[in-house]
């Protein structure tokens, strides 16, 4: 240590500290000292001797002098000073933090075990997957998830809300929630910086319905030449609106899953986790064909034979495609700088964006499921009878004494959409089908 008269350190004292052959420490008093190196490099530190009688070199600042300034040094001697004098040894700690914060994940890290905890607790893990991966990991990959602050998540709503998908906004909050809630029960941050984030848009609820001459104008586009869209989808489509399901459920078809007429939905399938039974009009075998071996009847041609099934994205594609001229190809790196949401030419051979090969306005996979059910309705099916059509959930005492399987009027139910569909597709003139669900009391 160098000695100097007692006194309050200037700064134009530490600015002509000069270096020497070896470093060399001028202090102040009560432990707030400057090292000096041979290089010129000029340190604060803050020395003190701990509980347990050792003696503590502890730097105060992330930088040098001028960087760290005489009175911000102080300010950071004056706010140790007192740690100290309450017992703490503030080396230790920090170095404690700093072990914490190396082994602290990246986004990027954290986002792969989110994932693959999800995989086994949400229907729907590949949705928060692609969000994450898509609208998350560009902007916080590389950072610590410690870091991430509220403001950070209001800033990815707003970028997604402002090129003009407030919904997608909306899921993204709902899945950035859903893994900080796992990062404070895995113990990798002690609370959510997901706090009263408000949503980017109140979604309303949504009731697209094709009518009778939009549905003849759909069916008669999915058999005719004209469309870009492959055999799977086209028939995928028509299964949707023949029996009333779930999109998702509709395109993992299994043949296994068939018997005959009736289709059973395994528990693990079905958004309830209830195993649930499908009548399959004679249309829809017709449709689906030998399924003897077949395996998933709607295989997805990015993957190795029996390893999966086509996607619901696939649907929604094709759709926008056809209807708006739109293709897959996306410019990902434009809309994440906030560029306007479109999708470019699928092909040199695709006509203008306002070409609708289909010939109906834009509707979304389920709102098929909702038309068949309209129809339904329509055509004097009871309430409770579509609702387990659709496989809802009853109420709990409901569901908890009644095991009726209701098979014998979902049939009916699955005829009457038959013939009404039918009907539809030749112009009004009766079909094959004989009407047998009027009527019909529950």
């Amino acid at each position: 240590m160098s000695t100097r008269k007692p006194g309050v350190f200037t700064d134009l004292e530490i600015k002509n500290l000069k270096p020497k052959n070896k470093e060399y420490w001028v202090r102040e008093g009560q432990g707030f000292a400057i090292r000096v190196l041979p290089s010129g490099v000029k340190t604060w530190y803050y020395i003190y001797t701990n509980a347990d009688g050792k003696k503590r070199q502890m730097r105060l600042g992330d930088g040098n002098y001028p960087d760290v300034s005489l009175g911000k040094a102080r300010a950071l001697y004056d706010a140790a000073k007192v740690g100290v004098g309450s017992g703490k040894d503030l080396l230790e700690e920090d170095k404690k933090a700093a072990l914490e914060r190396k082994h602290t994940p990246l986004v990027a890290d954290f986002i792969d075990e989110y994932i693959s905890s999800a995989k086994k607790k949400l229907k729907r893990w590949k949705d928060v997957e692609r969000a994450l991966r898509v609208e998350v990991l560009p902007r916080w990959g590389k950072r610590k998830i410690t870091d991430i602050t509220p403001r950070d998540i209001v800033q990815v709503r707003d970028e997604i809300a402002g090129r003009g998908a407030p919904v997608m906004a909306n899921r993204c909050l709902a899945y950035i929630s859903g893994m900080f809630a796992f990062a404070v029960d895995q113990y990798v941050i002690k609370e959510s910086p997901y706090v009263r984030i408000k949503r980017a848009k109140k979604e309303e609820g949504k009731d697209r319905v094709l009518s009778p001459v939009e549905i003849k104008q759909f069916w008669l586009a999915l058999d005719s030449d004209s469309l870009m869209m492959s055999s799977e989808v086209r028939t995928a489509l028509k299964l949707i609106l023949l029996t009333a399901q779930r999109p998702g459920e509709v395109i993992g078809m299994h043949s296994r899953e068939l018997d005959g007429h009736w289709w059973t939905i395994p528990k693990e399938r079905a958004k309830n986790k209830k195993a649930h039974r499908v009548y399959l009009s004679d249309t829809a075998l017709d449709l689906i064909g030998d399924a003897k071996d077949r395996g998933y009847i709607f295989p997805s041609a990015g993957k190795q034979e029996g390893e999966g099934s086509i996607t619901v994205n696939a649907l929604s594609f094709a759709l926008r495609r056809n209807i708006k001229g739109q293709s897959v190809g996306t410019d990902k790196v434009k809309r994440r700088k906030g560029a306007e949401y479109k999708r470019g030419p699928y092909s040199s051979k695709l006509p203008p964006e306002n070409s609708n090969r289909i010939g109906v306005e834009m509707f979304t996979p389920h709102d098929l499921r909702r038309t068949a059910t309209t129809l339904m309705a329509a055509e004097g099916v009871h309430y409770e009878v579509r609702e387990r059509v659709l496989n809802h959930t009853m109420d709990k005492l409901d569901s908890t004494y009644n095991v009726h399987d209701y098979n014998d009027v979902k049939q009916m139910a699955m005829q009457t959409l038959e013939r009404k569909l039918l009907t539809i597709m030749h112009s009004g003139k009766p079909s094959n089908v004989i009407p047998i669900m009027r009527g019909v009391a529950v």
